[in-house]
């Protein structure tokens, strides 16, 4: 099945340009995967996850209760998930889960390599791998509240084959990616991406 477009309504906020990604919102996304659209309507797409917590035993009304937690989702994976130590003390948060903050930072990664995979290979350039060490920053926002406010992708890609694309190459596909990607759209945090080169490209 061929990769098809998804759509929407105009009129939603532009999103802010970073780091020389001037990225305006389209009206209509290439999909890198098939989609199966009901005739004559907009595409579009429900996204669905499942969270469990249980007080237990626990002195719930003294504030002494765990911030563990369990997050399901449809293909039946179950992640371990708490607030972050940074914002709960331990042991009332669990280090070892995955925080709010952790999971928002890691789908700004996952969607941009998605896009960046899907470019690439239209491109006919060859990935062979594909890493990135994103980094979130926690402060006030300019209403005053703690958000995340950047978040700096650093991917680091390698190629295969003989045909390697070139430094320019690669930015303009990282470029289009941040474009392109849903959550990217979909966030007021400012997203930076800052590609590795283990070696210079020609």
């Amino acid at each position: 099945m061929a990769a098809g477009t998804l759509c929407e309504k105009s009129g939603g906020a532009t999103r802010r340009a970073t780091r020389g990604f001037h990225a305006t919102r389209q009206l209509c996304y290439y999909l890198p995967f098939p989609i199966n659209p009901a005739p004559g309507r907009l595409t579009m797409a429900e996204y669905c996850a499942q969270l469990l917590w249980l007080r237990g035993e626990q002195d719930f009304l003294a504030n002494r209760y765990s911030r563990r937690h369990l997050l399901r989702f449809d293909g039946g994976l179950e992640i371990p998930a708490s607030s972050s130590p940074h914002v709960v003390p331990v042991p009332m948060s669990d280090p070892a889960a995955v925080d709010p903050e952790e999971a928002f930072v890691a789908s700004l990664a996952s969607c941009h390599m998605l896009w960046f995979l899907s470019i690439a290979a239209r491109r006919g350039f060859c990935v062979d791998r594909y890493a990135d060490s994103p980094v979130g920053v926690m402060a006030k926002n300019s209403d005053g509240k703690l958000a995340i406010t950047v978040v700096t992708l650093k991917p680091e890609v390698a190629f295969a084959g003989n045909r390697a694309p070139g430094r320019e190459d690669v930015m303009q596909m990282h470029q289009q990616a941040h474009a392109e990607c849903f959550i990217a759209n979909s966030v007021k945090s400012e997203v930076r991406c800052e590609p590795v080169f283990a070696t210079s490209p020609d």
